[in-house]
């Protein structure tokens, strides 16, 4: 199963696994929510769709030759409340 997204290649492709959301980032890939993996076919579905996911973020970092042992993380913006 291919990754349905290109880990680092860009700051606008997000996937949605059940509840969790991966949000791919030039600098960070991001795993925040909920997923419920069952003992059935769709608790299936989501573990093989989050271990593409992975699979590809893992291969990605192991390709890059230049990996620093760190990285400062760019700081996420902060926007006021429309309705508060």
């Amino acid at each position: 199963m291919p990754a349905p997204i290109q880990p680092f290649a860009s700051e606008a492709d997000s996937v949605h696994i059940d509840e969790l959301t991966v949000e791919n980032q030039t600098d960070r890939v991001s795993l925040y929510g909920s997923l419920i993996v069952t003992r059935d076919k769709a608790g299936l579905a989501n573990a093989r769709a989050l271990k593409a996911v992975l699979d590809a973020v893992v291969a990605t970092l192991e390709t890059d030759k230049t990996l620093p042992d760190t990285v400062a993380t760019k700081p996420t913006d902060t926007v006021s409340d429309p309705w508060g």
